[in-house]
Order: C-alpha cells, then sequence, then structure tokens
C-alpha cells in the first residue's frame, strides 16, 4: 500500500469552506479579501505567536517578497541568506533589487548558526535572511542579537517551521518581521499556496500591509479604499481570499495536534534507525520541532553504492521520499550572476550529499514507521559492503 496522503482538506476544513460561502450568501454579497474571516484567521495566527501583527497573502514567496520589501532597504544592499532554502527565497531577494549574500550551515546541520552569520558579515550587509529548515529552529536569539547590534534587520522564513519554538518562543518572534509558506503541504496550511507575513513591530508591519496591496495606508483614520491618491507608493496586489483564510483558521486550529503526530513518527523512525540500521543514522530532532521533512543520513562507507542509489532503492520500495536534496542554492545556474560572490556552501552540500529525506504527514503512524525500517533493512542488506 502506499503511503497515507496527508488528507489536508479533512472534515474541519471543509466545514469551515461551508460556512465562509454561507456567510457571505447571507450578506448577499460574494466573498473577497480583506474581510471577516481573514481578520478571524489573523487574530488566531497571532494568539498562537503570543503577540504582534499578521496579515495573509497569496503565497509564502509573496511573504517573502512583502517581508523584505517591508524593511525598505537602499537599494543594492547585500543581504545574508541560507544555503538551502527555495528559489522564493531567493527571488524574493533578487526582484527586490538586493543582492543575495550565502551564508554556510553549521557542521551537520541544514541551518546556519551564529558562527557562519559573522562570517558572511560585510560592509553592504544590511539585512539577513534567515531560514529555519526542515521543521527545525535555527539559533535565532543569538543571530538576531549579533544582527541588531550591528544595525543588520533580520527577516525569519519560517515556511518550514509552523509552530517550532526556541527558548519557549515560537520562531517568526525573534526578527523584524517572518514570512510563513501555507501551502498544502505545510504544517498548517490555508489550501493549494497562501502565506502569512507576521511581525511584532507596527511600523514594520504597516509598510508590509502596504507593499501587500498596491501601497494602501489601511490603517490611516479614514483612508478611502477607492481613492488611489491616498496610496503611498507603487506595490503590488498580493492578497489572498476569504475562502483560503477560513480554511487556515481550520487548519490552523489543529497545528498543534498536526506537530505531535509528526513528532511522533519522526521518534519512531529515529530510534528504529538507531537501534537497526548499520549505514544510516537520523538526523536528530527536539521535542520543540516541527517537523516538514525528516533527513536520515547515510554512511556510503559501509554501501556498495552511493547515497543516491541507495536512497532511490528505498523510493522503490514504496517509501515517500526526496532522495536528493535539490535545494542547494549555490549549485543553480540561473543565480549566479545575482550572487554576491562564489562562496562555496562546504558544510550545507556535505549533509546535503550524505542524507536523504522522508516526507511525513499527521496520519504516518506505526505502520508507516515499520514500512520505513522495512524498506532500510532491505535495501541495506542489498548493498552491504
Amino acid at each position: 500500500l502506499p503511503m497515507p496522503f496527508r488528507e489536508a482538506l479533512g472534515p474541519a476544513e471543509m466545514k469551515m469552506i461551508e460556512q465562509v460561502l454561507g456567510f457571505y450568501r447571507d450578506q448577499r454579497c460574494d466573498p473577497g479579501y480583506q474581510g471577516t474571516f481573514e481578520k478571524m484567521y489573523t487574530e488566531a495566527f497571532v494568539a498562537m505567536m503570543d503577540g504582534g501583527y499578521a496579515d495573509a497573502v497569496a503565497t509564502g514567496t509573496a511573504a517573502l517578497f512583502v517581508s523584505i520589501a517591508a524593511l525598505e532597504l537602499p537599494k543594492g544592499s547585500e543581504i545574508l541568506v541560507s544555503p538551502l532554502t527555495d528559489p522564493g527565497t531567493i527571488s524574493a531577494i533578487i526582484l527586490n533589487g538586493y543582492v543575495p549574500r550565502l551564508m554556510d550551515s553549521m557542521p551537520g546541520s541544514y541551518n546556519v548558526g551564529v558562527e557562519q552569520f559573522l562570517e558572511r558579515i560585510n560592509a553592504n550587509t544590511k539585512a539577513a535572511v534567515v531560514v529555519h529548515a526542515i521543521g527545525q529552529a535555527c539559533d535565532i536569539p543569538a543571530i538576531v542579537s549579533e544582527a541588531h547590534a550591528r544595525g543588520i534587520k533580520v527577516v525569519e522564513d519560517c515556511s518550514q517551521a509552523h509552530g517550532a519554538k526556541i527558548r519557549g518562543r515560537p520562531v517568526g518572534t525573534f526578527g523584524d518581521i517572518a514570512a510563513f509558506s501555507t501551502m498544502y503541504r505545510k504544517a498548517h496550511m490555508t489550501g493549494a499556496s497562501g502565506g502569512v507575513v507576521y511581525s511584532r513591530d507596527l511600523n514594520v508591519f504597516r509598510l508590509a500591509l502596504a507593499h501587500a496591496d498596491r501601497g494602501k495606508p489601511r490603517w490611516q483614520t479614514g483612508f478611502d479604499d477607492r481613492n488611489p491618491n491616498e496610496f503611498l507608493f507603487p506595490a503590488l496586489n498580493l492578497h489572498t481570499d476569504e475562502i483560503s483564510c477560513a480554511i487556515g483558521l481550520a487548519s490552523l486550529g489543529r497545528l498543534t495536534d498536526t506537530i505531535v503526530r509528526r513528532l511522533t513518527f519522526v521518534s519512531g523512525v529515529s530510534a528504529r534507525v538507531l537501534d537497526e540500521s548499520n549505514a544510516c543514522r537520523p538526523y536528530g530532532y527536539s521535542p520543540s520541532d516541527s517537523p516538514f521533512i525528516y533527513p536520515i543520513i547515510v554512511d556510503e562507507s559501509r554501501l556498495r553504492c552511493r547515497k543516491l542509489e541507495f536512497a532511490k532503492a528505498i523510493e522503490k520500495e514504496g517509501i515517500g521520499l526526496n532522495p536528493h536534496y535539490q535545494y542547494l542554492v549555490s549549485e543553480w545556474p540561473w543565480v549566479q550572476p545575482y550572487l554576491s560572490d562564489q562562496f562555496p556552501c562546504h558544510n550545507a552540500k556535505t549533509i546535503r550529499d550524505q542524507s536523504f529525506n522522508l516526507y511525513l504527514n499527521e496520519r504516518y503512524g506505526e505502520q508507516e514507521i515499520e514500512d520505513v525500517i522495512r524498506a532500510i533493512s532491505k535495501v541495506e542488506q542489498y548493498y552491504h559492503a
């Protein structure tokens, strides 16, 4: 049997879709944007974050674009960025008129550490986009402390880490502004795609709000939405919609349970791999994680094949996984002309080359743990050195 699909649009989400359609039918109007359900959704999001301000937007890439735009840095500024991330992160920097400057990850990690952040700062560094990769918080308190001491702004990319915490605080609450992706595979979702912009700084948030909606200063008393004379600057329309926000409200309501179930799967797989595999070891996790994917580290010296062949063989056993994570920015040909330099991200490349990534969702349980271990054991036995 195939691994169970997530069923992100479950009964609670379907009920909310019916509710939002019924609400607007009763109001004798069609659902639009910046309405009742977006207000409910963003208020629930802010409650999860223990305060602050949030705006729902069309995509995670849009959330990053708006977050960076809201910092209003001088054009041509360099922005430090994590080495393992989605093209949307890099494109948001470039299309805002800035220059991405790659940082390396910590040894053995998908995440940047404070040491890697500090070694890449130069006179042109004005901001950093720090990714909480694979659902695990990086040491964002230390990075933000060092950044702010130097006048450097910080955007937290929380796209893969909804609900993850460090030092008891949710990721996204440390930097100047944060971006979340809420596409269908994320721990909480608003449909096929979506995003949230979040900040605890009201002035920064207001700029983000305007950059997400054609430069509109919605916070101003007496603002007329139909009078472009009052708009502040050129900006795109990056709204989401009421139906997506209704879905997000339901999905957010079960985020804690989603994280617990995903952590249970990760914990079970980790323990079994440690006990039963000779060629693999688990990446490692903490109870504060919000797992998105889970790396398994492969020791090629114990096998008669390369990691990629090994991972693809496990995949053929019916296990959902990414055999070779292609999101190493320094390898993309199209991005090379835009980077500040040709910095080799050795640590990031090493951990990527050594690992494959298990897909997971909250419906994975004991049977899926057993299936993963059985597949690893079978393939490992075949390729045993």
